[in-house]
């Protein structure tokens, strides 16, 4: 029973501030995250009048729910996206993909250096920084460009096969840093090498099954006549691509996402394709998605603007300028239009769940805890790129350059 009460208080609330966000010109996203922070804020004020949503944090039945909201959209994504365009512009999101980090991984370093005090933990605490500020949020992403409509534009294929280089290149970043800590400096190397042979391990039989399993299955699924077996199917492939993405300890939606990709019509007719598709849009964007990006919002401790207010608006302003910079330029390094460089830096700057999971890491190594050393920004530092995270993706679709309709939540067939 509690599950469905904390389920239907969420998505009333999500769907609401979502469709609030719509009106005025705004992707759903924007107030599914604004409905997180003020759920967060009540129940932070008031949790024994919620006892129940107050013990959301702590639950891994929510964990699990926020993780197939992330799942289900990176399928979508996947479905959506033509491997034949990401081929198109593999060098061009590659480039983007490489300046987009660089540039903030360097400035978050440097803000660690300057706004951190001095420890043995000093040098891996600013990379932290770095890292935090480095990646792009695939699903934040995605889900602002198909609110506007923008996925398959160019600058949005570009972004998002940028934003996905970027989580490869994260778990090679995050891999040092966490060796680093726990294993120390002499086997750092090793370490990466390891992750490096399992992430082209994962490619290349994802790769192999996508061009001559997948294929073979589709004509398969034609003869079936069991109802809803394409759907099915489709979950079993997904779902497989992540528990191998998983064995080989990348996350798993980078195999929900290759998945999606080789689910095309080429792979099935078009009326499957139509099928699968407008399903997996219906358990996404009218249930998953919003639940997940409200959690977002809840793990926001208010406290953090009076605490560290000036190196919070520090690490906001060079979340945007490292990402915008970095990205923008580098698309117009390898010849994109300006309009379309600057809506690819813009774009990049969307954040969410995974600088979560990167202070998670950091927390639990036990890296912003130093003995016989009190601040208030390592204190505060998890809310600090809570706040960066939300902020960066509310204010994404606001700056981005030109004039486009807010947004249905799907695209058209058409794309």
């Amino acid at each position: 029973m509690d599950l469905f009460y904390v389920l239907l208080i969420l998505l009333v609330v999500t769907r609401a501030f979502g469709e609030l966000a719509a009106r005025v010109g705004q992707p759903a996203l924007v107030g599914e995250l604004v409905s997180g922070v003020v759920l967060g804020t009540f129940i932070a004020q008031h949790s024994d009048m919620v006892p129940t949503l107050a013990a959301l944090e702590s639950s891994e039945v929510f964990k699990a729910i926020t993780d197939l909201g992330m799942f289900f959209l990176m399928l979508y994504a996947g479905i959506e996206m033509q491997p034949n365009k990401i081929l198109q512009h593999s060098k061009t999101s590659a480039v983007v993909a490489l300046g987009g980090m660089a540039l903030p991984l360097l400035m978050g370093v440097v803000l660690g250096y300057l706004y951190l005090p001095e420890s043995y933990f000093l040098t891996t605490q600013a990379l932290f920084i770095g890292v935090a500020l480095a990646i792009t949020a695939v699903p934040a992403t995605v889900k602002i460009l198909i609110d506007l409509n923008k996925l398959n534009s160019e600058s949005g294929q570009v972004i998002v096969s940028a934003a996905v280089i970027d989580d490869v290149l994260s778990l090679l970043l995050l891999a040092w840093l966490t060796a680093l800590v726990s294993v120390g400096e002499s086997q750092e190397a090793l370490e990466i090498g390891v992750i490096a042979i399992k992430i082209a391990l994962f490619f290349a039989i994802t790769i192999i099954v996508g061009f001559f399993v997948f294929p073979f299955g589709g004509k398969f699924l034609i003869k079936l006549k069991e109802k809803e077996l394409d759907f099915s199917a489709m979950l079993i492939a997904a779902l497989a691509f992540a528990v191998l993405a998983e064995m080989l300890h990348l996350h798993f939606i980078l195999g929900s996402f290759v998945a999606g990709v080789f689910f095309g019509r080429k792979t099935v007719d078009s009326k499957t394709y139509e099928s699968v598709r407008s399903k997996v849009s219906g358990m996404t964007f009218g249930f998953l998605a919003p639940i997940f990006f409200a959690s977002i919002g809840l793990n926001l401790n208010i406290a953090v603007f009076g605490e560290i207010p000036m190196f919070l608006l520090v690490l906001v302003v060079v979340a945007f300028i490292g990402k915008f910079i970095g990205a923008g330029v580098s698309a117009l390094a390898v010849g994109m239009p300006r309009k379309e460089a600057a809506a690819v830096g813009v774009g990049m700057s969307a954040r969410g769940a995974v600088e979560l999971v990167i202070a998670d890491i950091a927390l639990e190594a036990g890296i912003f805890t130093v003995p016989d050393i009190q601040s208030a920004i390592l204190d505060n530092l998890f809310s600090a790129v809570v706040v960066m995270a939300i902020v960066t993706t509310v204010a994404t679709p606001v700056k981005k350059p030109g004039r486009c309709s807010p947004s249905r939540i799907s695209p058209s067939p058409s794309t």
